[in-house]
Formats: C-alpha cells, sequence, structure tokens
C-alpha cells in the first residue's frame, strides 16, 4: 500500500476536524474525497503532508510514519501538496515559479521536468517571462500543478483543483489530472465538484463533518441514491441535464 491513513483525528483546539478518518491509496489510481465546506477534506490532505498535527491515529507512506515528520521531509519523499486556492507567487514569473517547485533539485532534473510542465501545459510556456499575478485563474491552477510536478511526485495531494474556474478550464483541468495519472502518478484529490471528481476516480470517499460516511469504488458511488441526491444534483438536476442533451442530439 503507497499511503495508509490509519483512524487519523485532527483536532484545531476543542474542535475536532478529522474523526478516526481512515482510507488508503494504492498503485497509481486516482482517489477522490467528496464533501461540503467544512467537512475537513483540506485538513486531511495538510495532515498527510505535515501542515497540522495528529491527534491520534497513523499515516503511512511506503511504510514511513509520516504523521512522525516534519513536512519539508514528507514533501522529499515526493509528497507533494497542491494547495486549495493556487497559492502562487504573484510577483514572480511562470519560470520563477517553477524554478522553485525544482529547488534543491540537480539542474538536468530541473530542466527535464519543467520541459515536462510545458509540454502538459503549453500556454504556460508561452508565458514564462509573464507574472504570475497576470495569470488568468486557470493558468494559474495549471501553473500550481505544474510547479508540484517539478518535485517529480511520487504521490500527489490536490486540494480543490476546479475552485473558482470555468467549466471549460474545468475539463481542460481534469484532463490534465488524468493524463498526470495515466503517467504513473497516483493522486489523492479533495473536491466539492463530485460530478467531475467521481468520473476520473478509481475510488471515493464521501466526508462528512470530520467522518467518512461512505467508501467505495468511484463508479458505485456515482450510481448511489443518497451520493446523486447530495451531491450531484438530486433527480431534479438529472431531469434538467438529461433535457438538455435530448435538445442538443
Amino acid at each position: 500500500m503507497l499511503l495508509q491513513v490509519d483512524n487519523v483525528s485532527v483536532a484545531y483546539g476543542a474542535v475536532e476536524a478529522l474523526k478516526r478518518v481512515s482510507l488508503a491509496v494504492s498503485g497509481a489510481e486516482i482517489v477522490a474525497v467528496l464533501g461540503a465546506n467544512g467537512a475537513g477534506k483540506t485538513t486531511l490532505l495538510k495532515a498527510i503532508s505535515g501542515l497540522v498535527p495528529v491527534k491520534s491515529g497513523a499515516i503511512r507512506y511506503n511504510g514511513r510514519e509520516l504523521h512522525k515528520l516534519p513536512a519539508h521531509l514528507i514533501a522529499r519523499l515526493g509528497v507533494v501538496h497542491i494547495p486549495e486556492g493556487r497559492r502562487v507567487f504573484a510577483t514572480l514569473t511562470v519560470e520563477e515559479n517553477l524554478n522553485l517547485g525544482g529547488y534543491g533539485c540537480p539542474k538536468e532534473e530541473v530542466q527535464r521536468a519543467k520541459d515536462r510542465v510545458f509540454q502538459l501545459f503549453p500556454v504556460l510556456r508561452e508565458r514564462r517571462r509573464q507574472l504570475a499575478g497576470t495569470l488568468s485563474g486557470g493558468e494559474q491552477q495549471m501553473l500550481a500543478i505544474g510547479r508540484g510536478l517539478m518535485r517529480s511526485p511520487k504521490l500527489m495531494l490536490l486540494d480543490e483543483p476546479s475552485l473558482g474556474l470555468a467549466p471549460l478550464l474545468v475539463d481542460q483541468v481534469f484532463a490534465t489530472i488524468e493524463q498526470i495519472n495515466k503517467e504513473g502518478v497516483p493522486i489523492l484529490i479533495v473536491e466539492q465538484n463530485a460530478r467531475k471528481a467521481l468520473s476520473i476516480a478509481n475510488q471515493a470517499h464521501i466526508l462528512e463533518v470530520g467522518r467518512i460516511v461512505l467508501s467505495g469504488p468511484a463508479r458505485e458511488l456515482a450510481a448511489d441514491a443518497r451520493v446523486r441526491e447530495a451531491y450531484l444534483g438530486g433527480a431534479a438536476y438529472e431531469r434538467r441535464l438529461r433535457a438538455k442533451e435530448s435538445r442538443e442530439a
């Protein structure tokens, strides 16, 4: 098992944000964690990447106990966290942002990783000398993912990559996530856009108020009436979607 989260609890003072959460990522799969705002999705990723302490339970990566390591050592193991809201360095150029992602790596590795990023995101090559803060939201999300790829990740943690993006850009970002996964990078993604996340994931978990309440293969969860009603718009949404498809046929 590549990543194993066992009965992990995380607290902010007296508030317990995660309550005995367990999940796993194995092989080159995509695992999605879905839930509303405040469910604990971001806290889960922060716990894995060492940004918040674990109150109880264990997190293991390739057999190593991540919950006992500081964040910078976890990153060196190849666990790359792409944070919510992009968090690019606005006053630096696209290329400078990418170079920071590869900080400490041999020069040849940095160039190879950068070439890979530019192949995945040609627009970043075009804008390599442009300040990151002047990019569109979609381009900033591409840059955030590209910066993470500069470390040649062994596991990628993605926090709400579709947040604030237009539908066309959401499709493009998710297609790129699939491509990265097909190249052998396992991905743990947390998302509010349940429909898109379930469409690319192998396994999925529903997180509610800090607890996992439902788990299973993504296709099964997408067909589950409880998930459709709570996260996929329910029957009324599906009727509107079918009517729209019929009109466009």
